[in-house]
């Protein structure tokens, strides 16, 4: 017999529910999945579940101090997402801290995040002047040689791509053209007699004003050492020869003695001839202290001979695409692509510096077929000189002593470019997977506690009605564990232990509403109906009440999802799907489920059902008013 017309039809509810189920679950287990049972459960956990590593960035800003734009720290925060996600994981979490810091969490095994808080400004300069940097010059600075051998960290030879060019090897192999490393007798020679014409900039020299601020740095440079020792070393023309001239050697000593921070502010001109500035402080210098692409600057080459490099004519926003390969000898090697306009540029550089126009490189940086050099700058490091044996018209590559992961770090930095803000590593923490385990257990054990308290109160005071209740939490545990699971395949949301207290905070939520609900029941049976008129009564009237304040629960976690960072947003993402997960248990359970138990027996049983006096109270007769009761 149909229902009569008006009346809601569970069956179809809970119908509608176990579709709901069934889907989810494929999903769990077929969607994405793989291996054993226990690994297709699994959600994606975070890193103070299951261990990892975490690093907080702070930007610095060598100049004036002052914090980068928002703009600037999105676009840096953007960046580093792209250089972490490219070791092969989707789950890391990059996030802004105020208005400097950019803080990385990576779960999982522990990983050296070092290098993706590198600005990896590529910079390619001819070399103009070779020097000891030693910080004495007290003998002649050693050669620079193509033998030694490039550090993983980026120390790295470019080579014309697809060419028979020799690379930049203890041994040239011969070909046609490309670059080949600085001869061994290119010994510099650095003499404070040096002619001035031979030490002075060339035209392509920046005439750009300081800034107000690196003037003033200077200033109390110039305080430091002293008068006498500033206008020495402001008069040199050439690097100095401190044997033969020890009253010299007296007034630059104190140049010995400055601060990395304070050399960075220097003139390149004064860094380079004076000889107590050494390599150690010149290679300590401040993120972004030779980043200005239109000064000449100085650097160091394996820490011992001290460059003066030209203008950088071709940068790394002229690269279009890096990447990681094998080069014909099995060895892991970076690929560069130039733009259009960036091959024009790379060809300009590498023929003026094959025919060394205008004689900008002197003789003390010239390779050994008497050509000019070419260094490969990653932000403040030299990581390669190689003589320039011909002009190149085709892409190059960067190589060196890589193994897959350095050249693909490597790669990962030039491909997504620069980053717009420089930055100082300030903490670095492994979590290791004991503590995230231990975390995990805290966390389930809460969650846990949390269910058993709300299921023995639902048991003690609403009895068969506490089942309903039961089963409610239990169905939407279910739901949230299946949409969690799915949600770290298809999006990359992990589980944090902020995650399981926004979870634990939704328990709460949901039985208000089977209290609103309920106590809504208790009135319509009081007010004189049959516990089955009375529950749909009940639901019509108490389901505004839950939509009302389930909408105010996620209403919050999506605006605090919106407006915060970090762990805060698990808490708020999992507060948000627990609520409307809740809602869903509630109209396609609860209210099909109620009226169900409204035509049973044991629905009318006051100590069973859970109604409590609001049936006695409906079932005793009316009383006379006897007018002596109040007397006695």
């Amino acid at each position: 017999m149909a229902p009569p017309q008006g009346q809601m039809r569970p069956g179809r509810q809970l119908a509608v529910l176990g579709f709901i189920f069934v889907v989810l679950y494929l999903l769990v287990f077929f969607s994405g999945a793989s291996g054993s049972l226990k690994d297709r459960l699994e959600p994606r956990l975070g890193l103070d579940l299951i261990g990892g590593t975490r690093v907080t960035l702070e930007a610095t800003n060598s100049v004036d101090g002052k914090p980068p734009t928002a703009e600037n720290l999105e676009e840096a925060r953007q960046i580093i997402e792209s250089r972490v996600n490219a070791f092969g994981v989707a789950e890391a979490e990059v996030v802004t801290e105020g208005n400097r810091n950019i803080v990385i969490s990576l779960p999982g095994e522990n990983r050296n995040l070092d290098d993706v808080g590198e600005a990896a400004e590529l910079r390619f300069r001819k070399v103009l002047k070779a020097a000891d940097g030693s910080g004495t010059a007290a003998v002649p600075p050693p050669a620079p040689s193509g033998s030694a051998v490039p550090t993983p960290s980026g120390s790295a030879v470019p080579t014309p791509s697809g060419s028979g060019a020799p690379k930049a090897t203890s041994s040239p192999s011969g070909g046609q053209g490309g670059m080949a490393p600085a001869s061994p007798s290119a010994t510099p020679t650095p003499s404070a007699s040096a002619s001035p014409s031979a030490a002075a900039p060339t035209a392509s020299a920046s005439t750009e004003p300081v800034p107000a601020s690196i003037e003033q740095q200077r200033k109390a440079v110039e305080q430091k050492v002293g008068a006498a020792s500033w206008q020495a070393a402001n008069g040199l023309q050439a690097p100095a020869d401190l044997a033969s001239d020890p009253s010299l050697a007296d007034k630059l000593k104190p140049f010995g003695t400055l601060s990395p921070q304070e050399v960075a502010v220097l003139p390149a001109q004064m860094q380079f001839n004076v000889p107590t500035i050494g390599c150690a402080q010149l290679d300590a210098r401040p993120p972004a202290s030779i980043s200005d692409a239109k000064q000449q600057v100085v650097s160091c080459e394996d820490g011992a001979s001290k460059y003066l490099l030209d203008q950088a004519k071709v940068l790394g926003t002229d690269v279009s695409d890096a990447d990681a390969v094998l080069d014909q000898t099995n060895a892991w090697v970076v690929s560069l692509d130039f733009t259009g306009n960036g091959q024009g540029k790379w060809t300009a550089l590498t023929r003026e510096a094959f025919n060394n126009e205008g004689q900008a490189c002197d003789a003390t940086a010239l390779g050994q077929d008497g050509k000019c050099r070419v260094a490969v700058v990653l932000d403040n490091e030299i990581v390669s000189s190689p003589e320039i044996q011909a002009v190149l018209t085709g892409n190059s590559q960067i190589t060196g002593n890589f193994n897959q992961k350095d050249a693909s770090t490597l790669a990962g930095q030039l491909r997504y470019g620069a980053l717009p803000v420089t930055f100082e590593q300030q903490e670095a923490q492994n979590v290791t997977a004991t503590l995230g385990a231990s975390h995990l257990r805290a966390g389930l054990l809460a969650a846990g506690i949390g269910m058993l308290l709300v299921i023995i109160y639902a048991f003690f005071y609403y009895r068969l009605l506490g089942s309903v209740i039961f089963l409610s939490l239990i169905l939407s545990a279910l739901l949230v564990f299946g949409a969690l699971v799915v949600l770290g395949r298809q999006i990359g949301f992990t589980l944090t232990l902020a995650g399981i207290a926004g979870m634990i905070v939704s328990l709460g939520v949901a039985a208000d509403s089977f209290v609103i609900y309920f106590e809504r029941l208790k009135d319509e049976i009081r007010e004189g109906r049959s516990p089955r008129s009375a529950v749909p009564r009940a639901w019509i009237r108490a389901r505004r009440t839950i939509i009302s304040a389930n909408a105010i629960t996620l209403l919050s976690a999506v605006v605090l999802y919106v407006v915060s960072v970090g762990t805060v947003k698990g808490f708020a993402f999992a507060l948000g799907l627990a609520t409307v997960l809740d809602l869903v248990v509630v109209f396609l359970f609860r209210h099909p489920i109620m009226t169900m138990f409204a035509r049973t027996r044991a629905f009318l049983s006051p100590r069973v059902s859970g109604l409590g006096r609001a049936l006695p109270a409906r079932n005793q007769p009316t009383q006379p008013r006897n007018p002596r009761a109040k007397e006695a």
